[in-house]
């Protein structure tokens, strides 16, 4: 039996969660807003409004995990 290969996916074992507050705590809900123009970021922001959002949206979703990996990788 060989060991299980570690996974190359940047999100894997990283919840939607995770990767929202990680983004507010490092940029804030302005700035958040401005780099992904999407109302749950601009309007009344909040962790739980932007997750029930983003759960529903894939293209949104795709956007917030992208920015979050550009984000880890340029550290």
């Amino acid at each position: 039996m060989t060991a299980a290969q570690p996974s190359n996916d940047p999100l894997h074992g990283i919840t939607l969660k995770q990767v929202v507050t990680d983004l507010v705590d490092d940029l804030g809900w302005e700035e958040l807003g401005y780099r992904i123009n999407i109302r749950c970021f601009t309007h009344d922001p909040s962790i739980k409004s932007s997750l029930t959002f983003l759960r529903k949206t894939p293209w949104a979703r795709e956007k917030v995990e992208r920015l979050w990996v550009r984000r880890r990788s340029s550290r």
